[in-house]
């Protein structure tokens, strides 16, 4: 479920491809449509063994094979899905099934292939130059089109509409060439997507029906018949598409295929796509990153929570982020003299700063911190069973006896931390477990504060948070 970072656009085509039409005919090159080219080059990849979907997280055995089986079958396809599913980035990942580079008539604004042009000047264009008519070639990068659907698309802006200049250049109103063409003709021979298609106005969503079924587009009373050569994908929230009817029923039936997204189905899907996704600005280690997974899934799950709006991916993300801020932001003012590394005491930023991300049901205002707040501490405590269950932990316990206390918070550094602890027997075996083995010294208290916040969630041990932020674990 998640974006790779887009690559750099090479500047130019090789020099060895064809430029002219008759040199591209003798080279032996074969005009395919845009879905055949999808499917040959989705069957190479399936048996090159080669991920078909690069970015694109925990969709493996579910999504994935269905949206193979739709783009095999030359469907156009709707993605249903919560926000946060990574619709988007699955559309966008459709061009790596294109290939690399697809030869056009140099200068033209569909991408005509030189074999089958679409517009009267692109034919005459043929007619006059022939075998010379130049033969530009155009990277797989830019035969996508998106738009996003907003109350205010027009029919101009994806179809198209007459063009003033042109007309006050002297051609007729009646020509057809007085046409500025829309995003959906100018993706021709690529992957067009509108997301969210239902907040489309329905007077505008009738405009897609000739491009889907004919292939052919209509403005203001022209009918130009144009093959259009592309595959059209949209995303939509599944309640808007099916309960609210705010996409129209011809248009529903013109797609062949709806496919539906889901959140990740496991804890370990979700540590991997926010291990992949978060920009952070400090270490965040495994077992955190596990406790903001296991949050991410209770909110989602939470009765609290309107289940129709969804907790999106994005949630467990930013979540990430903030608490590797709030890691830095301890390192810059405590003088830590190791690298920062985040905390369970940073975990509880996440309620404050990210809470507003979460719509709760009618009935639990006033109540949504301490809604986020218990999930967070059970989400701690199922990740210390899950890592840490049936370790030797007594060591740990041992620290405060005969009355005393250990001091952690936002403004004490890890080496503070470490000389309260001193040595504790199984602090190895802990880190191990972790995954913490190369221990440097705030890897080693944030083992060790996660141990001690288990403790106290398992009723071992005693907290107290004061009020200038230190919080202190004792018997």
């Amino acid at each position: 479920m998640s974006i790779s970072q887009t690559p750099a656009l090479p500047l130019e085509a090789p020099a060895d491809l064809p430029r002219t039409l008759g040199a591209l005919r003798a080279s032996g090159h074969r005009h395919v449509s845009v879905k055949e080219e999808l499917r040959a080059n989705l069957v190479a990849r399936m048996r090159a063994g080669q991920d078909r979907f690069p970015g694109v997280v925990g969709y493996e055995d579910t999504v994935a094979p269905e949206l193979e089986r739709a783009l095999l079958a030359g469907h156009d396809v709707v993605l249903l899905g919560e926000r946060g599913q990574g619709k988007t980035r699955l559309l966008r990942s459709l061009v790596g099934l294109l290939d690399e580079w697809t030869p056009v008539i140099e200068g033209s604004e569909l991408n005509e292939h030189p074999y089958a042009p679409l517009t009267p000047a692109s034919r005459r264009r043929v007619a006059a130059e022939g075998e010379d008519l130049p033969v530009a070639w155009l990277h797989r990068s830019l035969r996508y089109g998106e738009k996003l659907a907003t109350p205010d698309t027009s029919v101009g802006d994806l179809i198209g509409d007459v063009d003033p200049v042109k007309v006050a250049e002297g051609r007729a109103l009646g020509d057809p060439e007085t046409i500025h063409f829309g995003l959906v003709p100018r993706t021709n021979r690529g992957v067009f997507a509108i997301n969210e298609l239902p907040d489309l106005a329905e007077r505008i969503q009738v405009s897609l029906l000739n491009v889907l079924e004919e292939r052919d587009i209509q403005v203001r009373g022209y009918q130009l018949r144009l093959p259009l050569d592309l595959l059209l994908v949209a995303s939509a929230n599944p309640e808007d598409y099916t309960n609210r009817g705010r996409i129209i029923t011809p248009l529903k039936d013109r797609f062949g295929a709806e496919v539906r997204t889901h959140y990740p189905l496991e804890v370990s899907l979700e540590v991997d796509l926010v291990r992949q996704e978060a920009a952070t600005v400090a270490e965040v280690p495994g077992h955190l990153l596990e406790v903001l997974a296991r949050f991410t899934r209770a909110v989602r799950e939470s009765p609290a929570v309107d289940p129709a709006s969804g907790v999106s991916a994005r949630f467990a993300i930013a979540a990430a982020e903030t608490v590797s801020a709030a890691a830095l932001r301890r390192h810059a003012l405590s003088g830590e003299r190791t690298e920062p590394v985040a905390r369970v005491g940073d975990l509880h930023t996440v309620v404050s700063v990210l809470g507003g991300k979460v719509e709760f049901e009618q009935g639990e205002e006033g109540r949504e911190i301490e809604v986020l707040e218990h999930l967070l501490r059970t989400a701690i405590a199922e990740t210390y069973r899950s890592l840490l269950g049936g370790a030797e932990l007594s060591g740990f316990s041992e620290l405060v006896t005969d009355g005393r206390t250990i001091e952690t918070g936002d403004l004490v550094p890890a080496e503070r931390l470490l000389e309260q602890v001193g040595k504790v027997h199984g602090l190895s075996q802990v880190l191990e477990r972790l995954g913490l083995e190369d221990a440097t010294p705030g890897r080693a208290a944030s083992g060790v504060e996660f141990v001690l916040e288990s403790l106290h969630l398992t009723r071992r041990l005693d907290k107290l948070v004061l009020d200038d932020g230190r919080t202190v674990y004792g018997s």
